[in-house]
């Protein structure tokens, strides 16, 4: 979970973030549209929406609430 004022400030650091899922201002992270997932020891690959047939791509997902 990242909260910030600067909504600008919270994108940059999310950028710099190794995360497969993140909340940007939100403590609900989960979506039924949104890919799931972890990176590294977290998971392996994606379940749910259309992410999960992109099995070799990183794919990192910010929630926003602003």
């Amino acid at each position: 979970y990242l909260y910030t004022k600067d909504l600008t400030r919270g994108l940059r650091v999310s950028e710099k973030l190794d995360f497969g899922m993140i909340g940007l201002n939100r403590g609900l992270v989960s979506d039924p549209a949104a890919p799931f997932g972890g990176t590294k020891q977290s998971g392996l690959g994606r379940e749910g929406a259309q992410e999960g047939m992109k099995e070799f791509l990183e794919t990192q997902y910010v929630s926003v609430s602003w």
